[in-house]
């Protein structure tokens, strides 16, 4: 029987942790639209896609509304342009977290399954801090949901299984389909689709407040390799 796997990874806090240069990146991207001013927000940014968390931060400067959405376009355009200056300083500052490489490569050299990314960043800054840590090589990235895509996280799933639909041929089940994330967002992402999930501790939010809430399972580290690839297949 054929196997049939749909693998959607989180970034920041699932695969890698980015430094501070990704809060950076978003503070000066904000202060260019606010004349320069940087904000002391306290906007937590974990699980979020950027396009919330910018409008999140621009609340609390006091930015609402059809002005906040007119800035959104040009935060998003600055912060992808951030991050790509910022790039030694994310390779620096930042690191891979534990087993991801190995289970990367051995999924990609699985058959039947296909792994994408499903993350807030924008489909560039996705790109940026993959190929900064050199995981590209194994996400099919053209396949996967963004940021850029919608604001709103849980109506990224669908999006990422019409790409693969349209791009690779591949149809899913929702119980194919798995997403591997480290905060609450990922998994309400996952329910709303009917996917099946995986949370990790390896992001900002403590596996006690991770467990109990409905994940199909709930790990501290992705260090486990065959593990991971037996409950993935």
């Amino acid at each position: 029987m054929r196997l049939d796997r749909f693998v959607l990874w989180d970034i920041d806090g699932t695969l890698i942790r980015a430094g501070a240069i990704a809060r950076e990146a978003f503070d000066r991207a904000i202060a260019h639209v606010l004349d320069g001013e940087l904000i002391d927000h306290g906007v937590q940014m974990s699980g979020k896609t950027d396009p919330q968390i910018a409008l999140e931060i621009l609340a609390a400067a006091g930015v609402e509304g059809p002005i906040a959405h007119e800035h959104l376009p040009v935060i998003l355009e600055r912060l992808e342009a951030e991050l790509a200056a910022g790039a030694e300083a994310l390779r620096t500052g930042g690191r891979v977290l534990p087993g991801v490489p190995d289970l990367l490569e051995r999924l990609a050299a699985t058959p039947g399954v296909l792994q994408s990314v499903l993350t807030g960043n924008t489909q560039v800054n996705a790109l940026a801090k993959l190929v900064a840590f050199e995981l590209d090589r194994w996400i099919d990235i053209e396949v996967g949901a963004f940021g850029s895509d919608h604001a709103d996280r849980t109506e990224l799933v669908p999006i990422a299984l019409e790409r693969a639909t349209r791009l690779r041929g591949r149809t899913f089940d929702p119980g194919d389909v798995w997403i591997v994330g480290d905060t609450p967002h990922d998994l309400a992402c996952a329910r709303a689709a009917g996917a099946r999930c995986v949370l990790v501790a390896t992001g900002r939010t403590q596996k006690y407040e991770l467990a109990g809430i409905g994940a199909d399972a709930v790990l501290d580290d992705l260090g486990d390799v065959d593990a991971m690839i037996d409950l993935l297949t």
